[in-house]
């Protein structure tokens, strides 16, 4: 998985699993070939036990070994670092030296992890949600949140209109060099990891480690809202506490608790958050209402809390404060006018694709 770190510290993770046969999402994929893949999924079969190395570019080997779910994390002093690959990314190289029994061991297995590690000259980080505030998810809508989830692939997902823009501009900030890092912390599954990755890929959406939840069957519905609750703390808690001279602008939505779980970083980290965006999915009253209590309680810490109707909204606000450019502006509201008027469910041809049908 991608992952991050500083020039002191390198945080590795992965998983090792069989090969389920997914391989790279196609515009032209079925409904049924994307439920499929889906299966294979969540029916992962982990290897636990594997014997691994990782290996990063100072020449230094590090064995671990995996758990019961396939994991394995490491945390490594790195002796030198190399140039960076596109500004902040450090690859590592892992290999397979020893799959446990009936596992056969193919002779130089082995793949690269990249490591985000942000510039010194970075202006600030950007810590987003994916479901709901990049992806069109419909989280709050469980029949058609299933479908979209089940059936469509990376290429068949939508993107927020104009997100891809904007996050692009978020990245190249006021000195122009492409160098502020993304930060994307959801609760979906591990098991959605390609999908996700491939997602920000075909939409030009900026790269960044992806952190994600482990997936169990079984677990008790009450306790939902305080999983989802702690997982996002924690992992943002993680990342303040890694990059403590680097400020934060943070980017959520109306349907779950984005905006609570916000005003708590800011409580915990006074200082170090710029701005928050919540887009507003919902268009209820109660939970405009509920993020505008929230908005007026951050003003005594002064960190602007904005709902935002849509992407163009957020960027007019974040070239006023100086976020980005005047001049970005535009390319967000041209993006989201190509984007206007995605293809319903009821207009697909069928196959899942996003393609309208003809009339």
């Amino acid at each position: 998985y991608r992952s991050y770190g500083t020039a002191t510290r390198l945080y590795v993770k992965g998983r090792l699993l069989t090969d389920k046969g997914i391989g790279e999402p196609g515009e032209s994929d079925s409904r049924w070939h994307n439920l499929l893949n889906m299966y294979r999924r969540f029916e992962s079969n982990e290897i636990s036990g594997a014997q691994l190395l990782v290996r990063p570019t100072d020449g230094t080997e590090h064995p671990v070994v995996t758990d019961e779910e396939g994991y394995f994390t490491l945390n490594l002093t790195p002796l030198a670092l190399p140039e960076p690959i596109d500004f902040m990314w450090y690859p590592v190289e892992v290999q397979l030296q020893q799959a446990p029994r009936p596992f056969p061991t193919p002779p130089g297995l082995r793949t690269a992890v990249p490591v985000l590690i942000p510039p010194p000259d970075a202006e600030y980080g950007i810590i987003s949600d994916l479901d709901d505030t990049v992806i069109q998810t419909s989280s709050t809508n469980l029949l058609r949140m299933a479908r979209i989830v089940l059936v469509r692939n990376a290429h068949s997902r939508l993107p927020f209109k104009g997100v891809a823009e904007f996050y692009r501009a978020l990245q190249l900030g006021r000195n122009g060099k492409r160098n502020n890092p993304f930060f994307y912390v959801s609760s979906s599954p591990w098991n959605l990891y390609d999908l996700l990755e491939d997602f920000l890929a075909l939409n030009q959406i900026p790269p960044g480690p992806l952190l994600l939840r482990d997936f169990r069957l079984g677990g008790k519905k009450t306790g939902e809202t305080t999983a989802h609750h702690g997982h996002k703390l924690r992992e943002i808690d993680n990342l303040l506490l890694t990059y403590p001279q680097l400020q934060f602008v943070l980017i959520g939505d109306s349907g779950q608790e984005d905006a609570n779980i916000y005003r708590e970083v800011v409580r915990r980290h006074p200082g170090r958050i710029l701005a928050i965006y919540i887009r507003d999915i919902l268009r209820r009253p109660d939970r405009a209402a509920m993020v505008e209590r929230v908005s007026e309680e951050l003003r005594t810490d002064h960190v602007e809390m904005l709902l935002v109707q849509d992407t163009v909204q957020a960027a007019e606000h974040a070239a006023r404060i100086g976020l980005i450019f005047q001049d970005a502006i535009p390319a967000v509201q041209d993006e989201k006018q190509k984007d206007e008027a995605p293809a319903t469910d009821d207009e697909l041809d069928g196959q899942g694709n996003g393609r309208p049908v003809m009339p």
